[in-house]
């Protein structure tokens, strides 16, 4: 035992202190109780006085759960398919009411969900790929402070495959009331503008938003119209509602043989989570689309890989282009404030076009048909061209992270050498 001392020191006793020291402890004693009092106090009010909704963004109160019967509490109450849900709109309101540090900004509260198999991959390179690809994703959180949720098992044993993604996005609905919005992107895909964030404004009126071309889906009825890799579903009823439809056509259901058949004659193509999305669009286009679905086409919400990674090297020349002109950006700051450099940025791109033939970073960059886990790539390519283009999307998207760190990967073909940056680089 390590024991400090000191010549002149000892341990006073109440003998070796005078009755105003006692008085002075003791009141002394009183009021640091009378504050951890008042302090407590406050932290556990109830809800209209447990923060100051003035503040722009206070913080969230992880600890506080206040005492009161919520449909939490409900034996009826779960998270699977087979446990409908109904008045979530009201649900939702009430528990924010009850954790009002979550309400401030809560409209634009973001959770991304994506998810992988629960067994190791079967390609060489699948689990180091896919350990990129979320580290990607991580990335993107931390910069604009997003939640995730990443899911590696069935939750529903019937819904196996493509078809996982809907009871997961259900119960990360349920379980997370402060979330807005549900993002679900699919494992292969990848952010590659870690600067760009969704415009939720320009959603006001909508629920349910993908990535397509309308014409492709309504006029030629083709399944690759969208892409149900990357998609936006609102945390409400009307969202529970539409997971039940989408669901009742998947392998779980009763009724997947006929949606099977009716899936097949429509769109020629086997029935899957992106066939069914796609009739649901076509069918119900009055009923769903034209009130509270959206084809997104303004922006690569999900990009197909073949269209952008070419283009990368000459968007990286360009954005280098405006850096070298534009002082504010080549000064990096802490991570934490990136997101500036974004908004900084944005009035220089308005010529930069959206989508294919832009010069604008693509949003998300999807390696569909790729296949890195089971490694059963479609016959149109090849695993050494899956793993070249995955390669030069990732360390296109981790140059923009490793910047400010003072770092760059040189060569977008090599994930492992990095080369320190230059002070006021690319000046």
């Amino acid at each position: 035992m390590v024991v400090f001392s000191h010549a002149n020191w000892r341990k006073p006793t109440i003998r070796t202190l005078d009755r105003p020291s006692i008085f002075l402890a003791g009141a002394l004693t009183a009021l640091i109780i009378l504050w951890a009092f008042f302090f407590f106090s406050t932290i556990n009010s109830p809800p209209n006085n447990t923060c100051n909704c003035n503040q722009p963004d206070p913080a969230f109160n992880l600890q506080f759960d206040p005492p009161v019967s919520t449909f939490y509490d409900d034996p009826s109450f779960g998270y699977t398919l087979n446990k409908p849900i109904t008045n979530w709109d009201k649900k939702r309101e009430i528990w924010l009411t009850l954790h009002p540090s979550f309400k401030p900004r809560s409209r634009d509260r973001v959770l991304i969900v994506t998810g992988s198999r629960s067994t190791p991959c079967k390609s060489p390179t699948g689990d180091h790929f896919l350990l990129k690809f979320y580290r990607n994703k991580v990335d993107y959180c931390r910069i604009h402070g997003y939640d995730i949720f990443y899911n590696n098992v069935l939750l529903d044993r019937n819904m196996p495959s493509c078809w996982a993604k809907i009871p997961t996005v259900r119960a990360a609905m349920v379980a997370h009331p402060e979330a807005e919005w549900i993002w679900w992107l699919d494992e292969d895909a990848a952010f590659t503008d870690m600067e760009f964030k969704i415009p939720f404004e320009k959603y006001e009126g909508y629920n349910f938003v993908v990535h397509g071309w309308p014409k492709e889906v309504y006029e030629k009825k083709s399944w690759l119209g969208l892409n149900a890799g990357s998609f936006l579903i609102r945390n409400c009823q009307w969202s529970l509602d539409f997971l039940d439809s989408w669901a009742d056509m998947g392998p779980r259901s009763k009724n997947y043989d006929k949606w099977a058949d009716v899936l097949l004659n429509v769109f020629h193509h086997e029935s899957d989570d992106q066939t069914a999305l796609g009739y649901l669009l076509l069918k119900d286009h009055q009923k769903w689309y034209g009130k509270k679905m959206l084809i997104e086409t303004g922006y690569y919400l999900e990009g197909y890989w073949v269209v952008i990674v070419d283009t990368l090297k000459n968007i990286t020349e360009r954005y280098l282009e405006i850096e070298t002109s534009a002082g504010m950006l080549r000064r990096r700051h802490a991570e934490k404030v990136s997101e500036r450099y974004g908004v900084l940025r944005e009035p220089l791109l308005k010529d930069a076009g959206n989508e294919f033939g832009s010069w604008r970073r693509p949003f998300v960059t999807h390696f569909a048909g790729c296949q890195p886990c089971n490694g059963k790539h479609n016959p149109l390519f090849t695993a050494k061209g899956c793993r070249d283009a995955m390669n030069k999307a990732l360390n296109f998207a981790d140059n923009q992270v490793l910047r400010n760190y003072g770092f760059v990967h040189r060569n977008l073909s090599d994930p492992s050498v990095v080369s320190p940056l230059p002070f006021d680089y690319p000046a």
